[in-house]
């Protein structure tokens, strides 16, 4: 059984990337919470597996000098759930994410899409994962400038395919408070799948128009979301 959360000292937050995406996404939110004066720390994940994901967004956790927020977009929202448990984690906030329950899989979750189903990621190659880079900008970034919609797609980080099979053991959702902004435009994941994850979780939940890249488009109203779950939790206990 998970501990329950700590309290929140000191605005101490930590933010997860997802598939397809490397650290610097975050660099938008990154300046506002730094600015807010928030310490701030973002993981680099080799999204290979979500093992090893979880280890070292955990070596994130413990670097810092107190308890955490733990954020994550996408797929990292598979991450957190696993890692949130960690006795220094205060709460989570989840972008566009994933949140499964215990025994859940991306796979699970995504078992039956929709008629009007997201962009799928092409057949692996070699174990790995990738978007189609003429899609890409239009499935994943449709609101971020063009000329880096088309760098991110150039850049994409490939996604071991094990993890969307990896099952989570104990989601931290279930003893952790949680946030989630969901993108009303998103592609990738679909908003009704998140409405589902968010309710489930009990999450504060903040609707706003965008694509799945919103952490890259409006890096305001991510780290608004972000800074009302540090307010919040600072004020609680």
């Amino acid at each position: 059984m998970a501990a329950p959360a700590p309290r929140l000292d000191k605005p101490n937050v930590v933010l997860v990337h997802g598939a397809f995406a490397d650290g610097s996404g975050w660099e938008g939110v990154y300046r506002i919470l730094k600015a807010a004066g928030c310490t701030v720390a973002v993981v680099q994940n080799s999204t290979l597996s979500v093992e090893d994901d979880v280890a070292v967004t955990k070596l994130a956790i413990a670097a810092q000098d107190g308890p955490v927020v733990l954020v994550a977009h996408s797929y990292g929202g598979v991450v957190i759930t696993e890692a949130g448990t960690d006795p220094n984690v205060a709460g989570l906030v989840y972008v566009a994410a994933f949140a499964p329950d215990a025994g859940e899989s991306i796979n699970t979750l995504i078992a039956d899409p929709p008629p009007d189903a997201p962009v799928a990621p092409l057949a692996p190659q070699d174990g790995f994962l990738f978007l189609d880079k003429e899609k890409f900008p239009a499935a994943f970034a449709a609101d971020v400038d063009p000329e880096h919609a088309a760098f991110m797609a150039d850049s994409q980080v490939p996604w071991g395919v094990g993890a969307i099979t990896t099952e989570v053991s104990e989601p931290a959702w279930r003893s952790r408070p949680s946030w989630w902004i969901i993108a009303i435009g998103d592609l990738i994941i679909p908003p009704d799948l998140q409405r589902f994850m968010s309710k489930r979780a009990g999450s504060k939940v903040v609707e706003i128009d965008g694509n799945h890249a919103i952490y890259v488009s409006n890096p305001t109203a991510v780290a608004e979301l972000i800074q009302t779950a540090v307010t919040e939790l600072r004020s609680a206990g």
